[in-house]
């Protein structure tokens, strides 16, 4: 308590210059409120007010689920029932209860009532799972005003407008608030917003003044005012209002509002009114209602249906011609069946009507085409295929005990056909820590440790120099050896160091400035200058880790922590900040004991993305004033003197080393400054900072510069950007799997282009193409002059020549606006397709979406959305697939999401493994399906054809129910859960292999007829060759042939052991539960055969004793089974042996190297292999090492004459 008493005393508002609102004046009048948008009023202290109409504001609860208890039924009956299939079944159901049905109505309801009911079930289940995670965010408390000063805890969702709530440090903020006071005397806070537009730089809120005094509980005893401001909007950059306090009015602006799921930072706490509360809320406007997605595959389903239903209504035509003509010229003859005495049914005198009759009964009859268990066996198996992602331990993040959960199983395919992957940056792919890595002190670069970028292009150079070696002849690997030696040694040295233990912020490791050592360097007064300016130019507060016993530091951003990080290493630790000075504690060698100094703190230029650096004009303890200034080099190096460039040659070239590495750089320089020309300076300055006008910031920008000139340059650090363990390699894998990857974020140009280096979606060498609004308050004016940008960017794309060329699309939020107009989106998505990489800036929530839903649209194919934050929410349930990271920031995106993901780095493993094989298993499962069907209802057609258009069944109704439900079911499903191509470890290193979902081979229409072919074919032996042997065959022992018992029975066992062997065929990978499925289902169908032949003749009918007195003893009847399971099988076995002989799918190579073992007996076959194995890209760590491999070999090459020529001297001279 007592060190947040000490911070509160520090008026912090002094030292920002630019990001603090600047001081209101009188003549600051208040904002207009008339006309439409404006109509909100708000009663503070008095939310008993807003309980009636006009007053009656939406509650504090929200709500992220698909369903409530009144529209559970209607919405879930409307979903199951836009499947195609389940509407005809329903028809058939209702048809079921007339005389025409050749079914009972049971046999028909129930089977609907079944699949429609588990379906609902499951999504009911799965929104539940919603509404409990809506339930832990409504039941989070908050200190809120209860009346007579006293506050109590409160849930969220019982929150009302008017209420005045207390938010403590790192609480996230309820609802829309008003900033009254804060922690600080001068009413400062700082916020993260990281939840709602991804930046990581912390912001700075001040309150009103007159709201100051109140700073504690009973102030708020007597406390109202009124708010009369905007309708909820979705803008969380802008908002307009008036606050009356004691008869006075005063305007308000976005910085003195603080949004919901945004965090309290640095601040003790914070008052505050609510003015927006749930759905009203910023962050809520922007997200929208969850979707209900559908697969590609499941809507693909449905033509399929529509065409096996064209084919039912084109027998059923036939048979009830057939049946129609039968009637009206055969009929009368048959005297046995009373023609004389019918109903309309069978009415030689009617045949019309008969014929419309006979219709009914034969869609009904022949429905077994349309596989009514098709879509429960998918739910089961989706069910099934989402409890392995969930279980995956691969899958399972050990520091936050989260695992992989697949939030619904719809979508368990579309993981296998994802093109674009459209992901949020922060604490997506990052995870907010710099580590200083290197630096460039007087033209002297410092720091051996190896950046990712440069362990990997050394190793891959030593692989390739191996694998060259196998091939080069002993004189030119003796040549060679040198520079292989070299690498080789630095790999191993680099690797080796790497790998011990470091300090958070903190990966510097050179002898020559560590432990005192740098004030034997030649340079030692730059170096302790370089030191000082990481120690003092910042904004960051010291706090005294108790346990420890070292400080850490809050810092704005996280390149100041590890700056401060790494001064207190090189022994200038900054311990204490007051308002006017800021205290280090240096470690000199000379001394031996720490020396603590204060450095007075005159002004403050604080960093803002226009100006890209920072600069503090301090007075030191000598009195010499010095104005300290880090920032981009591009913008120091501008501003240097002519004596202050004597490192600039030698700091560009480690510049660019650095960012070749994929470091983030700033460089570091200094002024002196006499007491004269500060003095004229700060005049100005104050004057600048007092002004009051709209011209303020451009006077201060206009006067900072002046200082800001005649630097004399010291050095440059290089930081690592800490992303999320894993994000590099994951980014690497997925581009090798040929997905494109788009960053939307709401950071900074600068900082997303930094993190875009990080991961390797940009890299030295790879065009720009930066598309930014120029400022006009013309809106034709920018929108011309951004589509020309875009214009001119498609041209030199097309135009461009290198082969190794690659371009990164940059778009800021404002040009994206105009970008996703009617009339440009095209333009805007043709060029970014073309480009390698995309990143798109500042862009709101609602921006996220609707380029989501561009891609999505745009090119057809399947997105693919991650993010953290609430920011996110929008863009998740836009794309077609929705995917949260369960990080430490709320849980908004997890509960929009279908699947959620504890790292970024798992995405890998989602869809490269699960995606493939759920992709793979569903189509062929679905394939399979429709062969079966279709192999087992026209078997009834043929029949009926030949029995004269009867109507009548060859098989038991016993038989027919259990097809689908048993007899067959068990084993798809078993293909559906357990087959594999090949193993999850194949399918990462052969990342190509998920292409075969994006290219759409495993359910594209060729191999879909095919399958139907195969059942047309299947159909066609089983019927004819049982009616060619059985027909006049004879088949008892007294010499009888068979009867429609038997032949029906025969047919339906060869049915059974065909498809059941079809299916082994189909399979690559057996487990014991798939033998037994399989087998299984042919031992269960003699089972049942003797077990309903063994139940008296009046239930089993003339299946009675049927297996044990007729069949079994039949040579001919287990010969007829062989026969036409071999004749069935025999056509998908050729051509599957064609295929993997002539025409070899990726998969189909590597089960036959596995299965020949020569990934363990030829090594090097097997890496060769594999690095064909992925598609060429200009993203990823592969790329940029290929990159660097190009230059080092590039380097090599220039150096290779000139060793020849020495080799070509030597020998002469001797």
């Amino acid at each position: 308590m007592a060190r947040g008493r000490i911070r509160a005393r520090i008026r912090r508002s002094h030292l920002y210059t630019f990001t603090c609102l600047r001081p209101r004046s009188k003549e600051d009048g208040p904002h207009p409120m008339d006309g439409p948008g404006y109509s909100r009023i708000v009663h503070c202290n008095q939310p008993e007010m807003h309980k009636k109409k006009p007053f009656k504001y939406c509650s504090n609860y929200t709500s992220t689920t698909k369903y409530n208890v009144l529209t559970f039924l209607p919405k879930a009956l409307y979903e199951q029932f836009h499947r195609v299939a389940n509407l005809y079944f329903l028809g058939c159901a209702i048809i079921s209860v007339t005389p025409l049905s050749p079914f009972s109505a049971v046999s028909m309801i129930a089977p609907l009532v079944f699949v429609v009911g588990l379906s609902m079930a499951k999504e009911g289940l799965e929104d539940w799972r919603r509404f409990m995670q809506d339930m832990k965010v409504n039941s989070r408390k908050v200190s809120v005003h209860e009346g007579d000063g006293v506050f109590g805890y409160r849930p969220w969702q019982k929150i009302q407008v008017g209420d005045v709530v207390k938010v403590e440090k790192d609480q996230f903020f309820p609802a829309d608030l008003l900033l009254l006071s804060s922690g600080y005397e001068d009413g400062i806070c700082y916020v993260e917003t990281m939840n709602l537009d991804g930046e990581t730089n912390l912001k700075v809120k001040r309150a009103l003044e007159v709201t100051l005094p109140l700073g504690e509980d009973g102030a708020f005893k007597t406390f109202t005012g009124t708010i009369k401001c905007e309708d909820p909007n979705p803008s969380l950059y802008t908002f307009v209002g008036n606050f009356e306090y004691d008869r006075q009015l005063y305007p308000l602006d976005p910085s003195q509002i603080l949004l919901r799921d945004s965090k309290l930072r640095n601040t003790t706490f914070v008052y505050g009114v609510v003015i927006f509360t749930g759905h009203d809320s910023k962050v809520m406007q922007n997200s929208t209602r969850s979707p209900s997605k559908r697969s590609r595959i499941e809507r693909k389903m449905d033509y399929i249906i529509y065409i096996l239903f064209s084919l039912l209504l084109v027998i059923s035509l036939i048979s009830s011609i057939g049946f129609a003509v039968k009637t009206k010229l055969q009929m009368p003859d048959w005297w046995y069946l009373a023609p004389n005495d019918t109903d309309n049914y069978y009415n030689p005198q009617k045949p019309a009507i008969s014929g419309l009759s006979h219709l009914v009964t034969a869609l009904i009859l022949y429905g077994y085409l349309i596989p009514i268990s098709l879509y429960v066996s998918i739910e089961v198996v989706k069910v099934l295929q989402a409890s392995f992602i969930n279980q995956d331990i691969h899958m399972y993040d050990e520091e936050t005990g989260k695992p992989a959960n697949a939030r619904t199983s719809n979508l368990n395919e579309e993981l296998g056909q994802v093109d674009t992957i459209l992901s949020d940056k922060t604490g997506t792919l990052t995870c907010n820590q710099m580590d200083f890595l290197k630096c460039s002190i007087a033209g002297t670069a410092y720091g051996v440790r190896s950046s990712e970028v440069e362990i990997a292009a050394a190793k891959q150079m030593a692989m390739d120099f191996e694998d060259q070696d196998a091939e080069m002849s002993s004189v030119s690997r003796r040549k060679n050896r040198a520079s292989e030696i070299e690498l080789e040694t630095v790999v191993t040295s680099t690797y080796e160091k790497d790998h011990k233990p470091t300090i958070k912020g903190f990966c510097f490791q050179d002898s020559r400035l560590m432990d005192g050592n740098w004030f034997n360097e030649p340079n030692s007064d730059v170096i302790l200058l370089f030191f000082r300016i990481l120690a003092v130019c910042h904004t960051a507060i010291p706090e005294l880790n108790e346990e420890t016993g070292t400080f850490t530091y809050e810092a704005e951003s996280p390149d100041e922590g590890a700056f401060l990080v790494a001064a207190r290493e090189f022994g200038f630790e900054f311990f204490k900040r007051t308002q006017s000075s800021v205290f280090i504690r240096e470690r000199h060698p000379s001394s031996g004991q720490p020396i603590e100094r204060e450095f007075k703190i005159l002004n403050l230029l604080d960093f803002t993305s226009k100006r890209k650096r920072m600069s503090v004009i301090v007075r030191d303890e000598d009195g010499q004033i010095l104005l300290l200034c880090k920032g981009a080099d591009s913008i120091i190096f501008d501003r240097l003197s002519k004596n202050g460039r004597m490192y600039e040659e030698a700091t560009t070239r480690h510049l660019n080393e650095y960012g070749e590495s994929g470091l983030r750089t700033l460089a570091l320089a200094y002024r002196k400054l006499e007491e004269s020309e500060y003095a004229a300076w700060n005049n100005e300055f104050h004057k600048a900072k007092t002004s009051v006008g709209a011209d303020r910031d451009e006077m201060l920008e206009q006067v900072s510069d002046i200082m800001e000139r005649e630097l004399t340059l010291v050095g440059a650090t290089a930081v690592e950007d800490k992303l999320q363990k894993g994000v590099p390699q994951c980014i690497d894998k997925l581009a090798q799997a040929g997905l494109k990857i788009w960053v939307l974020t709401g950071d900074k140009m600068e900082t997303a282009i930094n993190i875009g280096f990080a991961c390797s979606l940009l890299r030295q060498g790879m065009k720009q193409v930066c598309i930014s609004a120029m400022n006009s308050e013309a809106n034709e004016a920018v929108k011309e002059n951004i589509l020309n940008q875009i214009t001119n960017a498609s041209q030199m794309i097309q135009l461009e020549e290198d082969p190794h060329a690659a371009f990164a699309l940059i778009i800021d939020g404002k040009s994206l606006t105009y970008a996703l107009e009617d009339d440009i989106k095209q333009q805007f998505l043709e060029l970014a397709v073309e480009c390698a990489s995309v990143i798109c800036c500042r862009v709101s929530p609602k921006q996220k979406a609707l380029v989501t839903r561009l891609v999505k649209q745009g090119t057809g194919k399947t997105t693919l959305a991650i993010g953290d934050g609430a920011n996110d929410v929008g863009m998740i349930q836009e794309a077609d697939i929705g995917v949260g990271i369960s990080g430490v920031e709320g849980m908004q995106a997890v509960m929009a999401s279908d699947f959620s993901l504890a790292q970024f780095r798992f995405l890998e493993r989602l869809l490269v493994v699960h995606g493939h094989w759920c992709y793979k298993r569903i189509a062929q499962m679905i394939c399979y399906f429709f062969y079966k069907n279709i192999a087992f209802g026209l078997t009834l057609f043929y029949f009926e054809a030949f029995t004269g258009f009867s109507g009548q069944s060859v098989y038991d109704d016993w038989y027919m129910l259990l097809f689908n439900v048993v007899l067959t079911s068990f084993p798809v499903i078993s293909l559906g859960v357990f087959e594999q191509d090949v193993s999850s470890d194949v399918c990462l290193q052969f990342p190509t292999l998920y292409q075969q979902g994006p290219r759409n081979l495993f359910f594209d229409w060729y191999r879909i007829f095919g399958w139907m072919g195969n059942g047309l074919y299947s159909s066609l032996v089983i019927f004819f060759l049982n009616i060619m042997i059985f027909y006049d065959q004879a088949f008892r022992n007294g010499g009888q042939t068979a009867d429609m018992g038997a032949l029906g029975t025969a047919m339906f066992t060869c049915i059974i052991w065909a498809l059941n062997c079809q299916i082994a065929l189909t399979m690559s990978h057996f487990t014991w539960i798939q033998h037994l499925l399989i087998w299984g289902s042919i031992v269960t169908w003699y089972l049942f055969l003797f077990v309903y032949g063994m139940i008296t003749p009046t239930i089993s009918g003339n299946a009675y004793q049927l297996l044990v007195e007729a069949l079994a003893p039949a040579p001919i009847y287990w010969l007829a089974i062989l026969l036409v399971t071999v004749a069935c099988n025999l056509p998908y076995m050729a051509h599957i042996s064609f295929q993997r002989c002539f025409n070899p799918m990726d998969h189909h190579i590597i089960q036959e190297i596995k299965y020949c073992r020569k990934d363990v007996e030829d090594h090097r076959m097997w890496t060769r292999e594999r690095s064909k194995a992925r598609q060429k890209t200009n993203i990823g760590f592969t790329a940029r090492v290929d990159a660097k491999i190009r230059q080092l070999r590039g380097r090599l090459q220039r150096k290779q004459p000139s060793v020849e020529h020495v080799n070509d001297i030597t020998p002469s001279s001797s």
